[in-house]
């Protein structure tokens, strides 16, 4: 390694998930199998990929714990908070996305998570019916009592350090209210007051975490951490935060595929996606609101990439107002998929002299097989941020995510442009690395 700033990865790395439904146990499955020999991390990066350092007769291909000091699976130890009071073996095998082959022989492992009871609201999720819940006299009492697991877990493990993940389900949408999401004392403020519209439970969920010392990524579409106040808390404590929603399935591909008509210089007249799920995912994104959340998400990837006012004769036509192409996301709740959900994307296009031509794309993919490796990158990417000393919001984590957080408040916009993204993530381990971050991102 080169020069490199980061504190080497030392000790146990405490993995708190909030949430121990089908993307959870299929990451925490998946971690104690790789470590057992008898699976292969296939999809993670921090695993897989080789990254270029140095140019000429510099150049080498390295695997990201060869240019910084990451942990090894081995080092990982879970915990887990659920609405459910199932262990993580029983959620496993209740979410039917694993065979039992490859459960059973971690099952000892996996027996020995049982979750914490949730920090929960029944109106952020009306279509969930568990009873492992704290009993919270309000929002801050709901703070405290999540600090004070995140501190129990810390002790009974031994872990030297912590990463709270979030890989529960879509809260209802929670408009940012200047009043009371723009600066930390309103939001603390909110909580005393048990202002339960305004503070979502997720946001107890990050503040306690950040409080506590552990980095926090937001794998939900929630408003949590994408709120001033938020990157206020952040700043104050030196942690790294990320979000938000995990970016699994037709958004990656919107992401990576958009490009190709921007790059070619292509037409778009209208982008139709459709998404038909049955997991739990799906069953609590049946209900509006909470669907309102996703949609918002889902919605802002595209307008990033393909502009109209830098472009308007390819991309200032197809809606009402003649303004921009007609993009439209719709999201099924469909019972008889469960897990391997499906996407669709409708793509109309044009080319020399505006004649039509459609593009159409079917994802037959499975979401908690996609988001696990997403989960072990992004804890050990906040992880090696944090050791890093970055803190605020990690841009170089936005690969990973439907909607990367950004200071909207200074009209800074997402970068959501696949490849660059990965050219950020890239720079950003070249610089942890102790190199030079010389690729452009143009």
């Amino acid at each position: 390694m080169a020069n490199s700033n980061v504190k080497p990865a030392e000790g146990k790395l405490g993995v708190l998930v909030v949430g121990l439904g089908a993307v959870s146990t299929t990451f925490m499955t998946g971690v104690l199998m790789v470590r057992k020999g008898l699976a292969k991390p296939v999809g993670s990066m921090t695993q897989y990929d080789k990254i270029r350092i140095g140019k000429g007769a510099d150049k080498k291909y390295l695997h990201y714990n060869e240019i910084v000091s990451m942990p090894t699976l081995n080092d990982i130890v879970f915990g887990a908070w659920d609405v459910y009071p199932a262990n993580a073996y029983e959620s496993a095998i209740n979410a039917e996305v694993l065979k039992e082959k490859d459960i059973e022989p971690v099952k000892d492992e996996l027996v020995k998570i049982v979750p914490m009871k949730a920090a929960f609201d029944k109106n952020y999720a009306k279509r969930l019916d568990g009873n492992n819940v704290k009993d919270c006299k309000d929002r801050w009492d709901m703070v405290e009592q999540i600090r004070e697991d995140i501190r129990k877990f810390k002790a009974e493990t031994g872990a030297a350090r912590l990463v709270v993940l979030w890989a529960a389900s879509t809260e209802i949408y929670v408009p940012v209210d200047e009043k009371i999401h723009y600066h930390l004392a309103d939001l603390e403020a909110a909580m005393k007051a048990d202002d339960r519209e305004h503070i979502a439970p997720s946001m107890c969920y990050a503040y306690a975490a950040l409080k506590e010392g552990a980095p926090f990524i937001m794998g939900a579409p929630n408003t949590t951490v994408d709120i001033p106040a938020m990157w206020e808390l952040a700043e104050e404590t030196k942690l790294p935060i990320a979000g938000k929603d995990f970016k699994t399935g037709q958004t990656l591909v919107k992401s990576g595929f958009s490009p190709i008509l921007g790059t070619r210089c292509l037409g778009l007249s209208g982008w139709f996606s459709t998404n038909i799920l049955g997991n739990r995912d799906g069953l609590v994104l049946d209900e509006p609101a909470n669907f309102h959340t996703k949609e918002v998400s889902k919605l802002s990837t595209l307008e990033t990439i393909l502009k109209p006012d830098v472009q308007p004769d390819l991309y200032g036509h197809g809606n009402d107002e003649d303004t921009q192409y007609y993009h439209k996301v719709r999201i099924n709740y469909y019972p008889p998929r469960n897990d391997n959900k499906e996407g669709w994307d409708n793509i109309d296009i044009f080319g020399w002299m505006g004649y039509p031509m459609q593009i159409k794309i079917n994802f037959l993919c499975r979401d908690s097989i996609l988001a696990a490796p997403l989960c072990l990158d992004l804890v050990l990417l906040s992880d090696l941020a944090h050791r890093a000393g970055r803190y605020g919001i990690q841009r170089f984590l936005s690969f990973f995510l439907k909607a990367p957080m950004h200071d909207y408040t200074q009209g800074e916009e997402a970068v959501n442009h696949l490849y660059q993204q990965y050219t950020m993530l890239k720079n950003a381990l070249r610089e942890m690395g102790g190199y030079e971050a010389d690729e452009e991102i143009d």
